[in-house]
């Protein structure tokens, strides 16, 4: 209700406001929300620190006084990187990933800036499949996949690897978002130069959305660096043993050997760590910029 001041104006009854939060409690929500992020990043961590302590100790020694009792030893993660043969595991990890990541990002460019850009009959019903095949697990393909490699004499390859998600929803969605962020005129001054719709996504779509490209090139490669799914169906060949493959057959043969497990887990988590933690700060912009569009 409005209420009359003794000059005549109308103010508002102060019944009738909202109760403001008190500065009290204003105060506690400023502590609370640090806290419950570090005790959220120290739950996810707590596990990390538990592998790199164990990595360094013996067997029979507590891993959480093993660097204090005896200096920090690397002699696991020798024994470890010896045994195991992570050497030829790294190779064809990076090989696979490298190209399937190659592949994707093409790929995704070239269907994400035709159904940001290019008005044609039915790209929403496209782009509804193309999301639709997001929710469609790969182990449920993977018989027809296995029959068409096998057609195609590609069992026991690289290309087993590398063909079975040469192309993804997911990425072709991300950019087809970002593109849409865009501004149009940039394309329309480059039409006008004379570029035809391959060069503007070349040279002026792709510069623009180096955050989308490095957040796919993280996503990619971080899943097929840690997939182990594809290397056991489509592979038996040893020479073709990838990260995972090689950690999984150690894992067999060092079963009592916590502390050498452990270095072998480190040894293969330590490359898409420092990846990621190179591209994060595009990751993150690729992440905030994403899907503010339809």
């Amino acid at each position: 209700m409005l209420q009359k001041n003794s000059d005549g104006h109308s103010a508002a009854d102060p019944q009738n406001q909202p109760a403001r939060p008190p500065i009290v409690w204003k105060r506690l929500l400023k502590w609370l929300v640090p806290v419950l992020l570090g005790v959220g990043a120290g739950v996810v961590l707590l596990p990390l620190g538990v592998v790199f302590l164990t990595s360094f100790t013996s067997i029979g020694v507590t891993p959480s006084l093993a660097p204090w009792q005896k200096g920090w030893s690397w002699e696991n993660y020798r024994e470890a990187w010896e045994r195991g043969n992570f050497l030829l595991a790294f190779a064809n990890s990076t090989l696979v990933a490298l190209a399937v990541t190659g592949f994707q990002v093409v790929t995704s460019a070239l269907a994400g800036y035709a159904l940001a850009r290019l008005k044609f009959r039915g790209r929403q019903v496209l782009l509804l499949i193309i999301l639709a095949t997001l929710v469609i697990p790969f182990q449920l393909l993977v018989i027809p996949i296995f029959l068409v490699l096998k057609w195609g004499h590609a069992i026991n390859t690289y290309w087993a690897l590398i063909l079975p998600t040469a192309a993804n929803g997911f990425g072709i969605f991300l950019l087809r978002q970002y593109f849409l962020t865009v501004p149009v005129e940039l394309e329309e001054a480059a039409a006008l130069d004379g570029a035809n719709r391959l060069q503007i996504l070349w040279w002026v779509m792709l510069p623009l959305s180096r955050p989308a490209l490095v957040t796919l090139f993280l996503f990619t490669f971080i899943a097929e660096w840690n997939d182990l799914f594809k290397p056991l169906v489509f592979t038996t060949r040893p020479e073709l043993r990838t990260v995972q493959l090689a950690l999984a057959e150690f894992q067999d043969q060092f079963t009592n050997n916590w502390p050498l497990m452990m270095a072998a887990v480190v040894i293969a988590t330590v490359p898409v760590v420092l990846l990621f933690l190179a591209g994060q700060r595009q990751f993150m912009r690729g992440i905030a910029t994403t899907g503010i569009k339809n």
